[in-house]
């Protein structure tokens, strides 16, 4: 792809709006964003507090430990910590700086505070309004449609800042629908390895981090490592081991960062770790494993923006299917293999439900990486799933474009459902 087509900077910039870094599970750290910015509105620690959130966001932040707060878990820990601890400069790191008398702090606040919490109804799967009140004043904050986009800040009455929001538009981050497979192959291919080093290089160095840290305690399920002990140290297994260990880790409260993708931190770890393993395993050379990374990336938000931010489908599949997309071309796939292992893989496990951020994501994960490294393998041996096979129809775009559907329309419902039982 030559430097002066449009689409080169939109890839570029896609990637720097994608691949940012986060310090916990996104959506809590989004609650606890807002509620730090709404008591630097405020002045002061508010006595009493109200948090409507939309259901998506409590199905995310209800069995997922909040970092730098002993442990605890759900919606009350997550706006805690921001009003006590925040930070919200620091936006998706708004917690990771937490003194221990901080720590107390928030425990004592989260037992203590009048807080209310409501489901928000407002026809959005992304939404989060806090109201806080401290003697007579008030402040309120909301975010909409992704997690650091702020739609409203109001103090004592006053509207600050208002956005009209209108469906799930994203307004403010580059268009997302210029993204195709064959021009993000392009853009892989020939793009100046220093237009992207730096974002690559802090995946690598933040994603890999947890990645270790996941394999040498004991967090969550501890699936990366059940993986290994029973299936071995060969390299497709530790692969998608590597990227369960990572998820267990920041699903448990590590307090390492993660580069995310598509405002997730489980995403960023899914689409990276099974490809820089590889690349190391084959000896590519860093410029083939950024190339390789790139294509993951680009490959996994492409497939997500057809979804939206959060929906019952799990989005583990799209980043699974991304990193086998990377690995086939570590592997000497060219267009061909890489589009064909994309529409395999999504063939094989496109009905993962999302039931929201917890241990058994790093098992869905795994589940994920390996369908993408199938659906190469597959190929490469003449086999294929073709036109008419379920959701799969003849080209990869399209049978992305079907895929979403499925999850943003097509499982709407499913979701409903998913929130009233976990809420039951």
């Amino acid at each position: 792809m030559e430097k002066a087509n449009k689409k080169y900077d939109a890839y570029v910039q896609i990637l720097k709006e994608e691949l940012i870094t986060a310090m916990g599970c996104t959506e809590p750290i989004a609650l606890a964003y807002a509620a730090a910015r709404c008591k630097e509105l405020l002045g002061k620690l508010p006595e009493k507090v109200i948090v409507k959130v939309s259901g998506s966001i409590i199905k995310n932040v209800k069995s997922v430990v909040v970092p730098n707060t002993g442990g605890m878990k759900g919606i009350r820990a997550a706006v805690a910590a921001g009003f006590v601890a925040g930070r919200p400069e620091k936006k998706l790191e708004v917690i990771s700086q937490v003194s221990d008398e901080e720590r107390a702090a928030i425990q004592a606040y989260t037992e203590q505070a009048d807080m209310e919490i409501c489901y928000l109804d407002s026809g959005r799967v992304f939404d989060i309004i806090i109201e806080a009140v401290a003697g007579e004043d008030t402040a309120k904050v909301r975010i909409a449609n992704y997690h650091t986009n702020i739609v409203l800040e109001e103090h004592n009455g006053e509207k600050l800042l208002e956005t009209v929001v209108e469906g799930d538009q994203e307004e403010g981050l580059t268009d997302r629908s210029l993204l195709n497979m064959e021009d993000i192959w392009d853009f892989a291919m020939t793009c100046e390895i220093e237009d992207v080093r730096a974002i690559l290089d802090h995946q690598i160095d933040c994603n890999m981090a947890i990645a270790k840290e996941g394999l040498t305690h004991p967090y969550g399920a501890c699936i990366g490592q059940v993986m290994l002990d029973a299936y071995g140290d060969e390299i497709r297994n530790r692969a998608s081991a590597m990227a369960a260990a990572g998820s267990d880790a920041r699903m448990s409260g590590c307090e390492l960062p993660v580069v995310i993708n598509s405002g997730s931190g489980n995403q960023g770890i899914t689409c990276s770790v099974p490809v820089i393993e590889y690349a190391k395993e084959l000896c590519s050379g860093d410029e083939k494993m950024y190339r390789a990374l790139a294509l993951s990336n680009l490959v996994a938000i492409h497939q997500k923006t057809g979804i939206g931010r959060l929906s019952a489908f799990c989005g583990a599949v799209c980043a699974g299917v991304a990193a086998g997309a990377g690995i086939a071309y570590l592997r000497g796939g060219g267009f061909k293999e890489i589009a064909h292992t994309v529409v395999n893989g999504l063939a094989i496990v496109s009905g993962i439900v999302c039931d929201g951020a917890k241990p058994s994501c790093a098992a869905k994960i795994a589940a994920s990486v390996n369908a993408g490294i199938l659906g190469y393998e597959m190929y490469v041996r003449g086999q294929q799933f073709y036109d008419g096979d379920g959701l799969v129809t003849k080209g990869a775009d399209n049978t992305i474009r079907n895929i979403g559907r499925l999850g943003k329309e097509g499982m709407a419902g499913t979701n409903d459902e998913i929130i009233k039982i976990m809420i039951e």
